[in-house]
């Protein structure tokens, strides 16, 4: 079947495998990353749509070494206290490396703006939409980033409070993630969490259902 806005065939495979092959990165090479690469990576995380065109991102980029350490002490505290809320997998999860803070070259903050109660299109009856819509920008973000060559990883073991007072986020603006952006010595061949044994991705049929929610039961 031929459809008339269809890209071309090597358009078509570039597109999935980015798609297929990028990965939440750990490790990092703290080589620089070139300020026109960086700009194309941020200005596709700009297109991303948004509901009712509110581009609720805000990025934040963390320059200030001082401020990069008090950073990676309150995602340390959070691991710790993940670790402690897993019971019997604590020490499991101790041993995995779960950010990148200190070692990437660029580690940026995206946070929702303030004053969201305004944007009311699409958000009257789902107004975690805006969540949605920065959730968008930073997927376009990580497929940029893994199409330029970067690894990027998504941190979101902290507390936003905690993170909101440290970048002064006004009232009513909210840290969503720490992104931890840079080039890489290699990509994993899998997602880190496969490869280390934490958990197992779930068939895509296991997710499909038709006009209702199907429960399954699991053997």
């Amino acid at each position: 079947m031929s459809l008339p806005h269809r890209y071309s065939e090597s358009d078509r495979a570039a597109i999935y495998r980015v798609i297929a092959e990028r990965r939440d990165m750990r490790h990092f090479s703290r080589a620089p990353v070139p300020a026109e690469i960086l700009q194309r990576v941020l200005h596709a995380a700009h297109q991303a749509p948004s509901v009712g065109l509110m581009q609720p991102w805000r990025f934040i980029r963390i320059s200030n070494a001082a401020l990069r350490e008090q950073i990676f002490a309150l995602v340390d505290a959070e691991r710790r206290l993940t670790a402690a809320a897993l019971g019997c997998r604590d020490a499991q999860f101790l041993q995995l490396k779960v950010e990148g803070v200190r070692d990437c070259a660029e580690l940026w903050v995206a946070a929702l703006m303030d004053q969201r109660d305004a944007h009311v299109f699409g958000r009257r009856t789902l107004p975690e939409m805006d969540l949605a819509s920065v959730a968008c920008a930073i997927q376009n973000m990580w497929l940029a980033a893994r199409a330029e060559g970067l690894g990027m990883g998504w941190v979101s073991l902290f507390d936003p409070a905690a993170l909101a007072t440290l970048l002064n986020i006004p009232a009513g603006g909210k840290p969503v993630a720490i992104l931890c952006l840079g080039q890489v010595d290699a990509f994993y061949t899998a997602p880190m969490l496969q490869l280390e044994g934490w958990r197992s991705p779930q068939a895509l049929s296991e997710m499909l259902f038709e006009n209702s929610w199907e429960c399954r039961d699991k053997e």
